[in-house]
């Protein structure tokens, strides 16, 4: 199975979107006030802000609208920006620290707005349980549900111990206790992204699919060069992420693609799917090589996780991830796999998504590196690039440039075998601690 065609991966969610609608080639020269490159969901939403904004778009994409990770990925919308943002204090201070933690909240709101705003049919399912692995995990919960009630934090939350697990959440062994978030839940990523850009279409935006950028040409009027056709744009978005490759070197190496892989069931029975996770949360686990898992609306069980970091996916995804599967829940050991694929994630050094504009080419912006929070992280970018473009300036994207971020070392052959060196020390620490 070649996941990395034109079109979209053969995913449960390519197999049961509602619609993904097709775009044109470019073709010939275009000029208008900004370019955006890339089709997911940081390219889309800078496109529909900028285009609410009154500023006329055009946006390249090499393959399909949400061909990479925002139509292949778990559909999780969490709460949350990156890893710790309390670790940062030092560069952003203690009122840049609080606004990356409200931006963690607004930012799924921003998504349930832009849902709900627009009539966009995606699956919206609210509620969302953290997974404890350890009875000091599930210590750190406590911690966290008093810091949300601190930054006022409007959605119930709920501390459930590892005795009510199986019965309240997930029936399946082994966990120490969890955190339900009712203000998070899950969704179907494809439909919402292919929603988006219908949005992005009727506020004027023009969308050019199948089309690879060659080459920029910086100026101040950037250039974006593609087979058959040219933008020029007074400003350029780079909204690519894990697949950004060398296009933009000051950039590439910042960010480090992954390879995350999820497989789908067959549709399961009313009552199994109820037995299993009574209450149709999404649910995530706390380890380093973290599982993640839901139910999808006809009842599959999807199920996630096991991020290569050596740039080599597996011969056979299924038979990768089933094992994996029935360690979590052996009561499915009878159950058809329908579907398996996967995709690359942007991995940042630091696990915090990376938003600004070139220093060398000021009128070049960028998003990228999310970490596996991009499904609200991608859309509170956009709204940061969209502030920033049309008024020239946006507080909250100086808070995020504040923290800086390291280049991943080796250059483009040694980056992924470095990295998934470093990896494989933290989940034998995991495995050891």
């Amino acid at each position: 199975m070649n996941q990395y065609t034109q079109e979209h991966a053969r995913s449960y969610y390519a197999a049961s979107a509602r619609a993904t609608t097709p775009y044109p080639v470019l073709d010939g020269d275009l000029s208008v006030d900004v370019c955006v490159i890339g089709g997911g969901f940081t390219g889309v939403n800078t496109a529909i802000e900028l285009a609410q904004r009154g500023l006329s778009v055009v946006l390249i994409e090499a393959r399909r609208i949400g061909w990479g990770a925002s139509g292949r990925n778990g559909g999780q919308l969490i709460r949350g920006i990156g890893h710790e943002v309390e670790g940062f204090a030092k560069y952003v201070g203690q009122e840049g620290v609080r606004y990356l933690q409200r931006a963690g909240i607004d930012s799924v709101d921003l998504v349930r707005q832009r849902i709900t705003d627009n009539s966009i049919e995606c699956d919206m399912r609210w509620g969302f349980c953290e997974l404890a692995n350890t009875p000091a995990q599930f210590a750190a919960f406590k911690e966290e549900q008093v810091s949300l009630a601190e930054l006022g934090y409007a959605h119930e939350t709920r501390l459930v111990g590892p005795e009510q697990i199986r019965q309240q959440v997930v029936n399946a062994e082994g966990y120490a206790g969890g955190l339900i978030d009712m203000g998070s839940g899950h969704l179907h990523p494809l439909d919402l992204v292919q929603g988006e850009a219908r949005l992005a279409t009727s506020l004027g935006v023009k969308i050019f699919e199948q089309s690879p950028v060659l080459e920029i040409i910086h100026g101040t009027t950037a250039q974006v060069r593609c087979a058959t056709g040219t933008v020029r744009a007074g400003s350029l978005v780079l909204g690519c992420n894990a697949h950004l490759d060398e296009l933009e070197p000051q950039l590439s190496g910042k960010v480090l693609p992954a390879g995350s892989y999820i497989i789908a069931t067959e549709p399961l029975s009313e009552a199994r799917a109820a037995q299993l996770i009574p209450h149709n949360l999404a649910l995530c686990d706390q380890k380093v090589g973290l599982d993640y898992y839901r139910l999808s609306a006809d009842r599959r069980l999807l199920f996630g996780g096991a991020c290569h970091y050596s740039g080599r996916d597996p011969a056979d995804i299924a038979a990768y991830m089933r094992p994996k599967m029935l360690k979590v829940f052996p009561q499915l050991a009878d159950v058809r796999i329908d579907y398996q694929w996967g995709g690359k994630i942007g991995i940042t050094a630091n696990r915090f998504p990376q938003v600004g504009r070139l220093k060398q080419h000021p009128n070049v912006f960028y998003a990228q590196g999310y970490s596996g929070h991009g499904l609200n992280v991608t859309h509170w970018c956009a709204k940061l690039l969209g502030e920033a473009i049309d008024a020239g300036h946006s507080q909250g994207m100086d808070v995020f440039s504040g923290v800086p971020h390291m280049t991943f070392p080796g250059g483009p052959a040694l980056r992924s075998p470095l990295l998934a060196l470093g990896m494989f020390w933290y989940r034998l620490r995991e495995m050891l601690g």
